[in-house]
């Protein structure tokens, strides 16, 4: 009988059994895959996601399978280019961009580490019930064909947005918007950059930013609405998009392209109950977005810690287990919220607001307040202190109200 049964052992699976093991608890996890395994998904970490690594003991991991710290950030929305260098704060960086096959590694490895039970090549057939309430699950090994049940007090879904848990459990849904964009990425050798670059031009999206091996990882979307001319020449409209930014489709056609196109196109935006009897949900299994702001692995940190505080008060005692996970609902909905919410517009290709336009050209030319700017939206700096009344009445007045 474990505490735990976590099913997908990736950013949201292994850092919640990770983080439940290092609390005391006894846990299960499973993952259809065998590791090292990659997947062909986005895997920029920012927005306070490094900082969580650090303060799990595993940032210097990431960096030590080759994946480059990044402390330098560009922003171009169509009018001029916002950027800034030396974007660190006690050595933890912005960001950092690994491929899915080195983090993931990391963190299924500091699973084990902590004491989790990994089994690999598991594949979850069903979920064991009692009545409406889940007790565990039942599978086996992939490679054997042997089947066995397993018994939980919680068995947790971190299996993705098409969420084998969620649909067994009909967790509800709220928040649901269709899919807004599609993406294609690949990566590029002898790209020179160390930024992570943004730009927004053209009724494109376009990021890239330095990873494993040497790489450069371009990502561009395009609206929803363009799927098909997109995917009738998907290296064509690519290049077409990156021509956009004529000095950053420069860089990229100087170089080589090392992997094929990968692209993502069902990506419904909701969020779903995260709990019920003998069930919880983390990840994109409890919240899934438009990749817009890069958001899904960041969080996915956020909430593993949010429901590992929740079940450790749970099974100890401290507080009624259903009581406890309330409490882990409440926290995610108040942290993703907006977020979730700004993430729908920009995913819209909604235009910037002439507030968000004044303080971008109050910033220009301004070097050290664009660095200030940059650590506080990327979570290394307080937000009241850059956004306060103070701090933004001074960068304001050195811009002409518009008439």
């Amino acid at each position: 009988m474990y505490d735990a049964i976590v099913i997908g052992a990736r950013c949201g699976g292994a850092s919640t059994a990770m983080l439940l093991a290092r609390k005391g608890h006894r846990v299960l996890l499973v993952d259809r895959a065998v590791f090292p395994s990659d997947i062909p998904h986005g895997h920029l970490i920012h927005r306070g996601g490094p900082a969580r690594l650090a303060s799990w003991g595993l940032l210097h991991r990431v960096i030590a399978t080759g994946c480059p710290a990044i402390t330098a950030m560009s922003s171009d929305v169509g009018e001029f280019s916002l950027a800034a260098d030396d974007l660190a704060v006690d050595s933890v960086p912005i960001a950092v961009g690994p491929r899915r096959m080195a983090l993931d590694r990391v963190l299924v490895d500091a699973a084990v580490e902590a004491g989790v039970e990994l089994r690999a090549g598991f594949s979850v057939e069903s979920l064991t019930l009692d009545g409406d309430r889940v007790t565990g699950i039942r599978g086996g090994d992939r490679r054997t064909g042997t089947s066995v049940t397993e018994r939980a007090t919680l068995t947790i879904g971190a299996d993705g947005r098409n969420s084998h848990v969620a649909r067994t459990v009909s967790a509800p849904e709220y928040e649901q918007e269709a899919s807004l964009t599609c993406w294609y990425f690949s990566y590029w050798s002898d790209v020179p950059g160390d930024a992570l670059e943004l730009h927004d031009r053209h009724g494109r999206v376009i990021f890239g930013f330095p990873t494993n091996d040497g790489l450069f990882a371009v990502f561009v979307a395009w609206p929803i609405s363009e799927l098909s001319v997109v995917r009738s020449d998907i290296e064509r409209q690519f290049l077409a998009a990156l021509d956009g930014v004529p000095p950053l489709g420069r860089r990229v056609r100087a170089g080589r392209r090392a992997d094929r196109f990968y692209g993502a196109t069902d990506l419904r935006n909701f969020l779903r109950k995260p709990f019920g009897p003998g069930w919880a949900l983390v990840g994109d299994a409890g919240c899934h977005k438009d990749p817009y702001l890069a958001l899904g692995i960041t969080d996915a940190f956020r909430d593993a810690e949010l429901l590992s505080n929740a079940v450790y008060e749970g099974l100890s005692g401290s507080r009624d287990l259903d009581d406890a996970l309330a409490v882990y609902e409440r926290r995610r909905n108040e942290a993703t919220m907006p977020d979730y919410r700004m993430n729908i517009e920009r995913a819209r290709f909604t235009p910037i607001s002439a507030t968000e336009r004044r303080l971008r050209s109050a910033l220009h030319g301004n070097a050290e307040a664009t660095r200030q700017f940059f650590l506080t939206i990327e979570a290394l700096a307080p937000r009241e202190v850059f956004f306060g009344p103070e701090n933004m009445g001074r960068l304001m007045a050195s811009v002409a109200q518009p008439v």
